[in-house]
């Protein structure tokens, strides 16, 4: 699994930006597909054109995905996963490896000095944001960010379902 995804494709951005009700940019990579094909996490620069400094690397953007992701997070999952890494210092040690290779394999995009040792989701010692923590594990496959493997096995949602 390429953590960078696929090269987008023309259609591929107009897919994403009809997902996100906006122009889709700085995108350099598709690193998840919906089973029909179409985007469902994105790879964005860390430095959006405008030059603003952007730490999420892996964006989720499938409408059926983020609504999965809003939906555990409104539940208070998120709390429960915390308590989950406070308890397990397995769980804790791949939440610190999955930042540290988050951080990595934005790096191999560009170093942004301003988001330096900052991933997404609250790594490496929080829980803050699931939609990041998912789109990691959608890109990188299962069993490096456990908050994201926690959270695609909590949701119906499934990448194996076309939700398009």
């Amino acid at each position: 699994m390429n953590p960078l995804g696929e090269t987008p494709t023309p259609h591929d951005i107009a897919v994403v930006s009809e997902h996100l009700g906006r122009p889709a940019r700085d995108i350099v990579g598709i690193s998840a597909r919906c089973v029909c094909g179409k985007p469902i996490v994105v790879v964005t620069k860390p430095r959006l054109g405008d030059g603003t400094p952007f730490p999420t690397l892996y964006y989720l953007t499938q409408l059926a995905a983020t609504q999965a992701a809003s939906r555990l997070e409104a539940d208070g999952v998120m709390a429960k996963y915390q308590s989950d890494l406070a308890d397990s210092d397995e769980a804790r040690a791949a939440y610190a490896l999955a930042h540290d290779s988050y951080i990595a394999t934005r790096e191999t995009i560009d170093q942004v000095e301003e988001v330096a040792g900052v991933s997404a989701g609250g790594m490496p010692d929080r829980v803050k944001c699931l939609h990041a923590l998912m789109a990691h594990s959608l890109s990188v496959g299962q069993g490096v960010n456990p908050v994201g493997d926690w959270a695609l096995a909590d949701t119906p949602w499934s990448a194996d379902l076309c939700h398009c």
